[in-house]
């Protein structure tokens, strides 16, 4: 799987990946009032706002970035509503030609992490017929209960040809009081890294592993480290854009070739019709927002690899 999301990223000369984080506050009211006016004021009308916003951002962004990124949560505060949104934007993305990464951060005890691997990147087979639940291209996954919890999700990405990016060093401030403790000599995540790499060379897909890296933009120090620790991991950047990371900070998550990392921007662009560097779009244009606010994006990245 990770051949062809290096294939799209090639293809659309956009190493990025936009998450698709909602909340009620970037939802301007010309969505929210006809959600609320057909669904109600409740879950069900929360959710169908969800789908309005996050449909229109697919709409104008599919043809110039490779990937969406559902964060899970952010549907599951809507319950089942939630969820049911959540797996139509994963499909309404598919369709468009877009890869989805399911930011589901999963990892539990082995049977526990085969339940949620085969939920998310499988299928079940019920009266002779397979079934897929929500069906994206790759997931998050947690390593904190070791091997047990991240080899049930690689044996489903082997079969169902899927990918997973493990949390490595993640972007948020408080990510060191565990992930920074040195144990050896030498930082947590640093183990993880090299933990990560003996993984991925079981399930190699050309150059790179379909069991990629979760690595923060916010630290790009340890980006250079865990680069050279990782050299058969793609990596996923989080911390773009509202979370302070910039172009310039993410040289070294890079190969030589440009290759080797995807980047994420959340707030960023799916809200961008809110910032103040979109005025134009600020009577709620979405869609038109997340476009230029993308398109940005992808210029200053590029820029920072020249």
């Amino acid at each position: 799987m990770i051949s062809k999301l290096v294939d799209k990223i090639v293809d659309t000369g956009a190493p990025i990946v936009v998450g698709l984080d909602p909340k009620l506050s970037f939802i301007p009211d010309r969505i929210l009032n006809k959600s609320f006016g057909e669904k109600g004021e409740n879950l069900e009308g929360a959710a169908d706002a969800f789908w309005e916003f996050n449909k229109e951002i697919i709409d104008n962004i599919y043809d110039i970035v490779p990937a969406v990124k559902p964060q899970i949560a952010m549907y599951e505060e809507l319950g089942i509503p939630g969820l049911i949104t959540f797996k139509k934007t994963v499909d309404y993305a598919r369709e468009k030609g877009l890869y989805v990464i399911g930011d589901i951060k999963r990892g539990d005890i082995g049977s526990t992490s085969e339940s949620y691997a085969v939920g998310h990147l499988g299928g079940v087979e019920i009266g002779g017929k397979v079934f897929r639940g929500f069906e994206e291209d790759f997931a998050t996954v947690n390593p904190y209960l070791g091997s047990d919890g991240v080899k049930p999700f690689i044996s489903v990405c082997n079969k169902e040809d899927k990918g997973i990016f493990v949390l490595v060093k993640t972007s948020n401030p408080s990510s060191g009081e565990f992930q920074d403790r040195l144990i050896d000599g030498r930082p947590l995540y640093e183990h993880v890294g090299e933990q990560v790499e003996k993984w991925g060379l079981e399930s190699m897909d050309g150059s790179y592993s379909n069991v990629g890296a979760v690595v923060g933009a916010t630290y790009p120090e340890m980006g250079k480290i865990l680069r050279d620790i990782m050299p058969h991991a793609y990596i996923l950047v989080p911390g773009y854009g509202a979370q302070g990371g910039k172009g310039k900070d993410l040289v070294n998550f890079f190969n030589k070739d440009g290759l080797g990392a995807i980047v994420n921007s959340s707030r960023g662009i799916i809200a961008a019709w809110k910032s103040d560097n979109y005025k134009q779009f600020a009577d709620g244009k979405v869609g038109e927002a997340a476009r230029a606010a993308a398109l940005d994006m992808k210029k200053d990245i590029a820029d920072a690899l020249k």
